[in-house]
């Protein structure tokens, strides 16, 4: 498998896809309902998943494929694309310009290449293993990511999201916001976990966490965070295992144990 080949295979679909979320970004949405009242779907991301499974199948017809609606194919080379077509769909849904494309390539449990696009921004984050990550603006441009500095939870501005059962579960994130709400300098809410993953890549947020993930949510970011240097695990402290759903902490390192320390006291 050529990486080289594949993250610009993957960036080309990438970009496809989130001009097609651009293009239906103001025009009427079809919203479904999927798991609960709050977990949404439209036809856009039925569509943006098609179209990129189509080009994957297209380039590499004996990978294993899993997406977020309902695309699951285990292929026999041993090479699984994990494909969120839109992160953010509620945003979406609503007209909050804060979503992206997400498209990420392992081999069993290694990941080996990722791929963000925000198209309102125009924003490419991109990593392959062992070779960093980057982040490639709308003119243009390109630079090395690197996490914060910053030492102190006190200090840090982190980002965090809810589950789609938070209405009829207790497990629901809101005993460990206020507990951070005490802890870290402030919290966010922006709505796209692929997102607040690569913003901690980028050093615009210090940590992130969330439970109940869909691996699909993470596979690309993940990769993207590591290679910029940030740490990924379970919110027990665990290394991260693919599964298909999942609690996770994402943090530049310097903060991550003391991340978990409020996460264990609540």
């Amino acid at each position: 498998m050529n990486l080289e080949d594949g993250l610009a295979t993957a960036v080309a679909i990438a970009r496809e896809a989130g001009q097609l979320l651009l293009d239906g970004f103001s025009q009427q949405k079809n919203i479904e309902r999927k798991s609960s009242a709050v977990d949404w779907v439209t036809q856009y991301d039925k569509a943006a998943e098609e179209l990129i499974f189509s080009r994957l199948r297209a380039e590499y017809p004996n990978h294993g494929f899993i997406g977020e609606e309902g695309t699951d194919d285990a292929g026999t080379a041993g090479y699984t694309w994990y494909v969120d077509p839109l992160d953010g769909t509620n945003n979406f849904a609503h007209g909050f310009p804060i979503f992206c494309v997400s498209i990420a390539l392992y081999e069993g449990e290694k990941p080996l290449l990722g791929v963000l696009f925000d198209p309102t921004r125009g924003e490419l984050f991109t990593a392959v293993s062992h070779q960093g990550a980057f982040l490639t603006k709308n003119d243009g441009s390109k630079q090395q990511l690197h996490v914060s500095t910053e030492t102190e939870l006190v200090s840090s501005l982190l980002a965090t999201g809810f589950p789609y059962d938070r209405q009829t579960s207790d497990d629901n994130n809101v005993r460990q916001v206020a507990a951070f709400l005490r802890a870290a300098q402030g919290i966010r809410r922006p709505g796209s976990a692929a997102l607040d993953m690569a913003y901690v890549a980028a050093g615009r947020l210090d940590g992130y966490w969330e439970f109940k993930l869909y691996c699909w949510d993470m596979a690309a970011a993940r990769l993207i965070a590591e290679e910029a240097g940030g740490k990924v695990t379970f919110t027990d402290g665990s290394p991260v295992e693919m599964v298909r759903k999942m609690s996770l902490v994402v943090s530049n390192g310097r903060i991550h144990d003391q991340m978990l320390t409020i996460l264990k006291s609540c």
